[in-house]
């Protein structure tokens, strides 16, 4: 496949990136640039309003997506042009159970994102759940991917989207207080339900890559950019406020699970989830951790170094200002391994000069 019109240097950034990936450059740093605002994301919070909102029209998301990464003057550093599904990120899953799919619009981004309230008023109700690949939100789902993939081909990427499966997925039954008093109560229900939600989600992953090319070998990926293999998304947020132990009990089976149909995938650490690193580096099929920034805790970039020291050679993906990004790689600091997505660059020419040094930067 040739390369993207979006990013002339794609053949060169994959196989940097897949060195990360594979572990093959842990003495080694690479970066990716984020753009600031253009005119495509300045009409969008003119012609759209924060907060609830309906299901957009995937050709009118598209071509939103498409006038946004074309417009972006990218240095030629490790960014991968692409695209999330957001419309259906947390509610599809439920919605085709019957949920109250809502959409939120999100200005900051252009992103319009959905969830829906718990399905079940108890788990009397559980064995009503039917998964039906006939229901109207698997067709509104395989339509939008074809869309999706017909407007981004030979231009930029498309991602999928984080899987609501294990406890996330009994979370959108239940509610998440109800699902942790469940794993006391009715443990052998929580068990049927986390099945439930492994035959969902592996129906719309199988559909996803079914439609979706993969690029150069490879899948591109929200946080990681790009991943080898037909690689996924999962989270272990319901385990960042629980033991380790009990993500040893009821995580790490379902995320094994599922990387192991596809080729492996990653996960993201919240400020708070930080507890579970040395438990989550030794996941099988995991291929990269991206470590969130949250209010309360000190950010990944400050702490990278202890975080390097407990996960061994597992690829990182940070955040980081481009002042404190440059800081550290002009005094020769930064900690290899990892993906730095850097914000607030002056101008692309900062960026590119600042890209070279960090592709010719040895730890």
């Amino acid at each position: 496949m040739s390369d993207l019109m979006c990013k002339g240097n794609a053949e060169q950034v994959v196989e940097r990136l897949r060195s990360l990936y594979e572990r093959r450059a842990s003495d080694r740093v690479f970066a990716a640039f984020i753009p600031p605002a253009g005119e495509a994301l300045k009409e969008f919070r003119k012609t759209h309003r924060e907060g609830p909102c309906d299901y957009p029209d995937p050709s009118e998301r598209i071509a939103f997506w498409d006038r946004l990464l074309s417009e972006a003057s990218r240095p030629e550093d490790d960014s991968m042009p692409r695209v999330y599904l957001s419309e259906m990120d947390q509610g599809l899953c439920g919605g085709l159970l019957g949920g109250d799919v809502r959409f939120v619009c999100n200005t900051d981004n252009g992103w319009i994102s959905s969830m829906v309230p718990p399905l079940l008023k108890d788990w009397s109700e559980f064995d009503r759940l039917r998964f039906d690949r006939g229901h109207p939100w698997f067709s509104r789902y395989l339509k939008q991917l074809r869309v999706f993939v017909e407007g981004a081909k030979g231009r930029f990427g498309i991602c999928p989207f984080v899987m609501i499966n294990g406890l996330n997925f009994v979370f959108e039954l239940v509610g998440a207080t109800d699902t942790y008093t469940s794993l006391l109560d009715c443990p052998d229900t929580v068990r049927r339900a986390i099945e439930l939600g492994f035959e969902v989600n592996a129906a719309v992953l199988d559909t996803f890559f079914e439609n979706v090319p993969l690029y150069r070998g490879g899948t591109f990926d929200f946080g990681c950019h790009w991943l080898p293999g037909r690689a996924v998304m999962e989270s272990v947020d319901p385990f960042h406020m629980t033991s380790v132990a009990y993500f040893e009990e009821w995580g790490r089976g379902p995320l094994e699970r599922i990387f192991a149909r596809y080729d492996g995938g990653q996960i993201h650490l919240h400020g708070n989830g930080r507890h579970l690193l040395e438990a989550a580096v030794s996941v099988k099929g995991l291929k990269a951790i991206y470590l969130g920034d949250d209010k309360g805790f000190p950010p990944a970039f400050s702490v990278l170094d202890e975080m390097r020291a407990r996960a061994g050679d597992m690829p990182f993906v940070v955040n980081v200002g481009f002042k404190d990004f440059a800081d550290k790689l002009n005094s020769h600091r930064l900690t290899g391994g990892v993906l730095y997505q850097v914000s607030g660059a002056p101008d692309a020419a900062a960026a590119h000069r600042c890209m070279e040094r960090a592709r010719a930067y040895r730890c």
